[in-house]
């Protein structure tokens, strides 16, 4: 079974709902998960918030905490997650999940930061968990590796 496959039945298990916010990975969480047939029984919808702005306009995060921290940072990504249940709301009913990605695949850092690192959150109605990685490799292993540490955290915390 595919990592996105294990996410969904773990969260279908629990009969939760799910909302994707992404930042580096730039949709490839969601079309991983939407490459499992049944998704749209658990994934609600996806938000790709590249630009900075994006991620208060569109997912709530803190105006002032970008302005004076960035994007790249744990409390960005849990906010992230927390927006992206909104952001996706049906029938006025929030997302039950949210997970997001953040971070600097390369091959620059605009803010210092080593090339590689990223944030992951994920929120579900009975836990909160954001996680910190400096991935290596190129642009393309980063993203890579940040799906799959994306899914992964879904799937723990749909078991816990």
């Amino acid at each position: 079974m595919s990592a996105a496959a294990e996410a969904l039945s773990a969260l279908a298990a629990r009969e939760w709902t799910l909302g994707v916010a992404e930042s580096l990975t730039g949709g490839a969480v969601a079309a991983e998960l939407v490459s499992v047939a049944g998704a749209s029984s658990v994934l609600l919808g996806a938000v790709v918030a590249y630009a900075t702005p994006v991620k208060q306009t569109l997912l709530g995060v803190d105006g002032h905490l970008l302005a004076t921290q960035g994007p790249v940072r744990a409390e960005v990504a849990r906010q992230m997650a927390v927006g992206v249940r909104r952001a996706v709301r049906v029938d006025g009913r929030d997302a039950d999940v949210g997970v997001s990605t953040t971070g600097i695949a390369g091959p620059d850092s605009p803010d210092g930061q080593p090339v590689g690192t990223v944030h992951i959150a994920a929120v579900t109605p009975i836990a909160s968990r954001t996680e910190a990685f400096v991935f290596a490799g190129d642009r393309a292993a980063v993203r890579s590796q940040a799906v799959a540490a994306a899914l992964a955290l879904l799937s723990r915390l749909a078991r816990e």
